[in-house]
């Protein structure tokens, strides 16, 4: 997983990428949230900041985890002012992120959570070489399914810029994924609507338009942008796409219902 680009082309030197990564680590393990990793990175130094991301991965992968996909975030336009920027950013999916439609997942796993309702796909082709554009990307996808993703922010009260969510595998935590399973033939990303309840309660509705104009340019966005690092997206891979409207925070004991039309319905509950 290493990206020489992320590692040579920011000034940040090789020990202070390590300490920022050792911060963000050591939250994640202690399950007690840490400051922003900007004093240390700066707020927008992308460079320097997927170097953070990348050393935490390259950790991961070494203590036995298995990469399975890529998550894309900052997609909404809102979010996207609000943090400064005009880009998303994207994070790595490894196989203990993973759940399954109706799973029990223990609330202490993801620090500070907040779940989002997204379209996930799964490529059933490398996207490696090309333009990436939109119809090769669409060709590339086998199919796409209904997803929670479960946010969390290893930083104190999610205080974070763009430098602190991308360094923190931007802002990840788990994912849950529906099982009806369409292909492109049968939904149309762009046309879908999502309303997500969490206790019952309605929370946040949306549309596919709201994802970067449609998810599947979110997944093209992804995919010139993991090639140019270095990290060419590959068949079989898990892709989170990108919210399709806000997210609402999840406390002890809730239960996130999410539909998504033309995709079904997911769920989850979390622990006391």
């Amino acid at each position: 997983m290493t990206n020489d680009t992320a590692t040579t082309a920011t000034g940040v030197s090789a020990d202070v990428i390590a300490t920022a990564a050792e911060r963000l680590r050591t939250a994640a393990e202690t399950g007690v949230a840490t400051g922003p990793v900007r004093d240390l990175i700066g707020r927008d130094d992308i460079q320097a900041a997927y170097a953070v991301q990348n050393l935490n991965l390259e950790l991961a992968v070494a203590t036995g985890r298995v990469v399975v996909g890529r998550k894309i975030g900052l997609t909404s336009e809102a979010v996207q002012k609000q943090i400064g920027v005009d880009t998303p950013d994207f994070g790595w999916l490894t196989d203990d992120m993973a759940f399954t439609d109706g799973d029990t997942i223990p609330f202490a796993k993801v620090l500070q959570p907040k779940a989002e309702a997204e379209v996930a796909f799964v490529l059933r082709a490398d996207l490696a070489d090309g333009e990436l554009d939109y119809d090769q990307v669409k060709g590339a996808i086998d199919y796409g399914v209904a997803a929670i993703e479960v946010c969390g922010s290893r930083v104190a009260d999610w205080d974070i810029s763009f430098g602190d969510t991308v360094a923190d595998n931007a802002s990840s935590g788990v994912y849950v994924l529906g099982t009806e399973r369409k292909t492109l033939e049968e939904f149309t990303p762009v046309d879908v609507s999502m309303s997500m309840e969490i206790d019952g309660v309605q929370v946040s509705t949306g549309s596919g338009a709201a994802c970067l104009g449609d998810p599947v340019n979110a997944v093209a966005w992804l995919a010139r942008y993991a090639r140019d690092f270095g990290e060419p997206l590959r068949a079989g891979q898990v892709l989170l796409s990108g919210a399709l409207g806000p997210m609402a925070p999840i406390t002890p004991g809730a239960r996130v219902d999410v539909t998504i039309s033309g995709l079904g319905t997911v769920s989850a509950v979390f622990s006391e």
